[in-house]
């Protein structure tokens, strides 16, 4: 079964180019399914770039999925007009009376800053926590997962000398766990972030097991199953482009900044990059919606009941 998204989300044509079946309202209706319904908290300025690498890997699942866009209200996107948010986004206040089979809460560009700096740091700890009881399973990626390890374990995040950013080689920790069922022993993961998370810190809480690391730049994907959470503190939904588009950003802007590790062929910025982490970005994401599947109670109000 195909992703549900609006007809006029500028996401649908280039999904439908890509070959990612996707559903209209009116022929979900004629399906007797319950779709999963899936929650974005999209929290990048370019939020359209955003939905479509989520909506790619989520509608990638031969499970029927409504996805539905979520941010957060008295945040001013600077990249993204205010009619598409006013004509595809709900706030959270206008969404947190529901339950969902999973919800995704995304990175943001403010890693440097403390959380408690964060301008809409009240909203996104409410968030977390209505997550524990109107959420069945959790991603949460890049600065969204610090962020959330933070709040609900106080795993602190530590400021690196250089950005991480590049395509590293990630080491599979957990070959019989659910979410990577499929994943080779050892692949690529691009990186693109400021600050870390640390082995020795996760390791003092029981509830946390990592699942991917990288030898050079440390944690990768942890999993808490009693709340049903992810942490990916990477970027598996990266478009190929992405890490380019990063490095030309800053190089065009004056900022100091090292070509991305392992990224252009032969270290050549004026060749095309090669995606090799698309595969295994669909198996995670796969494997996450199909563990929801498998455990998520039918009747949605029943999600976070004993």
């Amino acid at each position: 079964m195909p992703i549900k998204i609006p007809d006029t989300l500028p996401a649908f044509t280039t999904l439908v180019q890509e070959g990612v079946r996707v559903m209209t309202e009116t022929a979900a209706v004629r399906q007797d399914i319950r779709p999963l319904q899936i929650g974005l908290l999209n929290l990048m300025p370019n939020k359209i770039k955003t939905e479509l690498q989520m909506a790619r890997l989520v509608g990638a699942s031969p499970l029927q999925v409504e996805l539905s866009l979520v941010r957060i209200g008295g945040h001013k996107a600077k990249n993204t007009s205010e009619d598409h948010l006013l004509s595809f986004y709900q706030t959270w206040e206008e969404v947190k009376h529901r339950k969902f089979d999973g919800f995704i809460i995304t990175g943001a560009p403010i890693e440097t800053l403390p959380y408690e700096e964060v301008s809409y740091w009240g909203e996104m700890q409410q968030i977390f926590d209505w997550t524990a009881t109107n959420v069945h399973s959790t991603m949460n990626v890049c600065w969204g997962a610090m962020a959330a390890i933070y709040h609900f374990h106080k795993v602190p995040k530590y400021e690196l000398k250089e950005k991480a950013f590049g395509v590293y080689r990630h080491r599979n920790l957990s070959p019989s766990s659910v979410y990577l069922n499929g994943f080779s022993d050892d692949f690529q993961v691009p990186v693109s972030r400021w600050t870390e998370v640390r082995r020795e810190d996760v390791e003092k809480v029981s509830d946390l097991e990592i699942l991917m690391e990288s030898e050079e730049m440390g944690l990768c994907l942890v999993q808490e199953t009693a709340g049903r959470r992810l942490y990916m503190f990477n970027h598996v939904e990266y478009d190929s482009t992405s890490l380019a588009d990063e490095y030309f950003r800053d190089v065009e802007a004056g900022i100091p900044i090292k070509l991305p590790h392992d990224y252009f062929p032969h270290n050549d910025d004026t060749l095309t990059p090669l995606n090799r982490w698309r595969g295994h970005a669909h198996l995670l994401f796969g494997n996450w919606i199909n563990e929801i599947y498998q455990t998520t109670p039918y009747d949605l109000e029943k999600i976070g009941r004993p």
